[in-house]
């Protein structure tokens, strides 16, 4: 019997894949690095009975950094991390193992399907996982393809059972695209952190200088931070006019009802629908919970005071 191993972007998402595709007759066992469960139960697979292993990795099983030569704050000069310093892969985080989980379960595999997140940061993540996993998997089998990517937009039962029956490949230039950027963020980061640290060193008493950080991320946070502070500083209160109704049923506490619009800035529109309500007879109460509007028809009686 053939094996298929599937790999998801986190644990909790592998278990409700699992799940679903398995309709809850998997089995559950610990994977040897202690943070990664692995599912197993038997199902069809492109025409044939196969033994499924739905396993996750833990986000990015890599991450890029400098050779150790460069990580010298002291013996290089900021400029040559655009130019000289080259970069490795390393593991994103070395106590996981992720790796060596990940060849454990994929191990004598003939088959892999990827369920990572369906953006350009979960296409290399599968790439990631293909370099760890290639090595040890069976060889394909003349020109079947063994590699699959699976698209999904949420964790139903139709739109899991919809893209493994609808599987596709992983695509090589989306991740390329984030190798790209990490590059840049790193070279970029790093040199400006420890150019910034190093010039403002003892330059200002009350300033924290043992790191002046800098990122291409930092930089549009911090324009959101400065425009939420500015537009809190102009604020200038406007004076404003609400409406409740209390509903009275016999000797039962009144029901005090929110209007739908919260408020107007105009007096003159707020007293006219004042004016309305106090004539009507009927009211209509939409009662929202959970993005779902529930129509309820309450007969008020005599008009109410607002």
């Amino acid at each position: 019997m053939r094996t298929v191993l599937m790999v998801a972007e986190k644990p909790s998402l592998a278990q409700s894949i699992a799940k679903i595709l398995s309709k809850g007759s998997c089995s559950t066992r610990k994977g040897l690095n202690g943070a990664c469960s692995v599912h197993d139960y038997t199902g069809s697979f492109m025409g044939q009975t196969v033994r499924f292993k739905m396993t996750s990795v833990c986000g990015h099983v890599m991450s890029l950094d400098f050779i150790g030569k460069y990580n010298n704050w002291d013996m290089v000069d900021p400029g040559e991390l655009f130019s000289k310093a080259p970069t490795e892969k390393k593991e994103a985080n070395p106590k996981l193992n992720m790796v060596k989980f990940l060849q454990v379960e994929a191990k004598g595999c003939d088959y892999v399907v990827l369920w990572l997140d369906c953006d350009k940061e979960g296409e290399n993540i599968c790439f990631e996982v293909l370099d760890a996993i290639t090595p040890v998997m069976n060889k394909s089998y003349g020109n079947e393809s063994t590699v699959y990517r699976a698209k999904f937009s949420s964790i139903t039962d139709m739109d899991i059972c919809n893209a493994m029956n609808h599987l596709g490949e992983p695509n090589r230039n989306e991740a390329l695209s984030v190798d790209a950027r990490q590059e840049l963020d790193l070279r970029i980061g790093c040199a400006f952190t420890r150019f910034q640290t190093k010039y403002f060193q003892g330059k200002y008493g009350n300033l924290d200088a043992s790191l002046v950080s800098f990122g291409p991320c930092q930089t549009p946070t911090l324009g959101f931070c400065v425009e939420r502070h500015d537009k809190i500083q102009s604020f200038r209160p406007e004076t404003y006019w609400v409406i409740q109704a209390k509903v009275f049923r016999g000797k039962e506490s009144p029901l005090t009802l929110d209007w739908d619009r919260v408020r107007v800035f105009d007096r003159d529109v707020g007293q006219m629908f004042v004016n309305m309500a106090k004539t009507a007879r009927e009211a209509q109460v939409g009662l929202k919970k959970k993005n779902t509007a529930l129509l309820v028809w309450c007969l008020l009686g005599p008009p109410v005071k607002h």
